[in-house]
């Protein structure tokens, strides 16, 4: 190739097949990233939506037993709040049908009910985050070797000539910068979408425990006002 006709296309076209091996590769892990970045980007979006839906319900002063009905109708459809308050009150629910009283094992149940779902949840969430972070990181990398070998066989290709001028040394030069390229721009906007879902998911989180919180802070309310039951029962209103 000379270096007249350094197009993108024929840098690429031109290149080793190690480089090319490595571009390709880099391209498809730039493709995954992208489809990862939109999943997460629309996931996100529908847990916050899910949340916000069902704290609005939960606070309007609808009861806990008419709550908890209609998150075990609405199961596969209910956002991650949901299903965690829904884990708590099956738990309230269990311990009291088998007549345990004693306040702080029903708090202590339902709390721990939550907590467990709320890892779970979480483990949802964070889902292909750590995808991203190692395209982030590795990418760059991927590139970089696909550069250096690329200059290497460059190299090898001028042993036999009398005569290297800027203009015979910089095509395959360049050929191996594209591989240094394509790694970059694979790895920029996984790195920026893995920090901009790492701080949505905190907030995410830390709106749950605090949901959580008040939660257990309503039920421990209800037990000190409640009497206890002769007959399985639940929790009534907030």
């Amino acid at each position: 190739m000379n270096s007249q006709n350094m197009s993108i296309i024929s840098l690429v076209l031109h290149a080793s097949w190690v480089v090319q091996l490595v571009m390709l590769l880099l391209l498809g892990v730039s493709v995954a990233s992208w489809a990862a970045i939109f999943r997460k980007l629309f996931s996100l979006k529908r847990v916050k939506t899910l949340n916000e839906d069902f704290e609005r319900e939960f606070w309007s002063g609808t009861s806990l037993n008419d709550l908890y009905a209609s998150a075990a109708q609405n199961s596969r459809q209910a956002g991650p709040m949901e299903r965690i308050f829904a884990s708590g009150m099956r738990e309230y629910q269990k311990l009291r049908e088998r007549r345990i009283v004693d306040p702080g094992t029903l708090l202590d149940g339902a709390r721990r009910a939550m907590r467990a779902s709320f890892q779970r949840e979480m483990d949802v969430v964070e889902s292909s985050l750590s995808f991203l972070a190692s395209v982030g990181s590795v990418s760059p990398y991927v590139g970089l070797f696909g550069t250096v070998w690329g200059i290497m066989h460059a190299f090898t290709g001028f042993a036999g000539m009398e005569q290297v001028t800027l203009a015979t040394v910089a095509p395959g030069i360049a050929e191996a910068l594209v591989a240094t390229a394509i790694g970059l721009f694979a790895a920029i906007p996984a790195v920026i979408a893995y920090n901009r879902f790492a701080r949505d998911i905190d907030r995410v989180a830390t709106h749950q425990e605090t949901f959580i919180e008040e939660f257990s802070n309503i039920l421990q309310r209800n037990l000190g006002a409640q009497p206890a039951p002769t007959t399985g029962h639940t929790a009534s209103g907030h």
